[in-house]
């Protein structure tokens, strides 16, 4: 098939929203990763012990959401299928590291119930971005 289906002007906005969102993730991991002492001195206690805590696999399934959402969405832009597999892969990295946050760290008795947020947020548009590949792929947008 030779045809090739011309996205919309929204399909480019969600592409750059995307772009930003993930380099957000990656900003936030980065700054967990690489954080001074200085900035170890300005947090809470209980919200830095959650942090310096984390297992191994906690953080590679930070970096894993992160990386590879940002990877994703840059995928999308090129109107590529791997897009989805990434997306997928993206909020499976976000559950892991939920899964650490609040049900092994009780991140909720630290941050509150203010603290729920940016989870939801966060998985709300994994599921958004994956669905949204997904219709992508079957409208033809990708290939």
């Amino acid at each position: 098939m030779g045809t090739t289906t011309k996205p919309s002007t929204s399909f480019w906005v969600i592409a750059v929203l995307a772009i930003l969102w993930n380099l957000m993730g990656v900003m936030v991991y980065l700054g967990q990763a690489y954080m001074t002492e200085e900035m170890r001195s300005l947090m809470d206690k209980d919200q830095l012990a959650i942090i310096e805590n984390a297992p191994a696999w906690a953080v590679a399934a930070f970096a894993i959401a992160v990386w590879v959402g940002l990877l994703s969405s840059i995928l999308l832009i090129f109107r590529r299928k791997m897009a989805k597999v990434g997306f997928t892969i993206s909020f499976i990295g976000i559950i892991i590291q939920l899964i650490y946050n609040f049900g092994i760290a009780d991140a909720y008795s630290v941050y509150g119930a203010s603290g729920l947020i940016t989870p939801i947020l966060t998985v709300a548009i994994g599921l958004y971005l994956i669905s949204h590949s997904n219709r992508c792929i079957k409208l033809g947008l990708l290939t």
